[in-house]
């Protein structure tokens, strides 16, 4: 379990990252059109996953917006940004900020997901959610890099993602 905070107040989640080096969990998660999504819809990219609790806070926003300005001048890369939102909400959020080079993805049907990424929040008003992570994937399914953001209401390092990225 990961020791987090949300407003400097302990926060419990459910396992830790998956640690560098390791293969990276299977997900079946599901896009804003309703299908779902899996590692094989994006086989021989890079896949940066952008873990975080709901759209609807501004940090999560801040950084799928962060994400989506980045996004596009990666080689080979996917940013995928994932909560337990609805992806009524994703579609919603994506289209009226003109977000385009993420695939937004929702947890709703694969709560295994949390779970196997170590990442559902088990404590706290956030119960249930997901906790602001960053899991980077190599195109071999190999995590390359993981950060669990200690405080929930602050901005994963960007920097140290997008110096792995190259």
């Amino acid at each position: 379990m990961a020791l987090i905070t949300l407003k400097g107040n302990p926060v419990e989640t459910v396992g830790t990252l998956p640690v560098k080096g390791s293969e990276a969990p299977f997900f079946c998660l599901v896009r804003t059109d309703l299908s779902e999504a899996g590692p094989a819809d994006f086989a021989g990219k890079r896949m940066v996953l952008n873990i975080f609790p709901s759209l609807d806070t501004a940090v999560c926003a801040a950084s799928v917006r962060k994400f989506n300005q980045e996004a596009s001048s990666l080689d080979n890369t996917v940013v995928l940004c994932i909560s337990a939102d609805l992806p009524f909400a994703h579609k919603r959020f994506c289209e009226t900020e003109g977000l385009d080079d993420v695939v937004p993805l929702s947890v709703f049907r694969s709560p295994q997901f949390g779970v196997d990424y170590g990442v559902t929040i088990t404590s706290g008003p956030l119960k249930g959610l997901l906790s602001r992570a960053i899991v980077i994937v190599n195109s071999d399914g190999i995590v390359i890099y993981s950060e669990q953001v200690p405080e929930i209401v602050q901005e994963p390092d960007y920097a140290s993602a997008f110096e792995v990225l190259g």
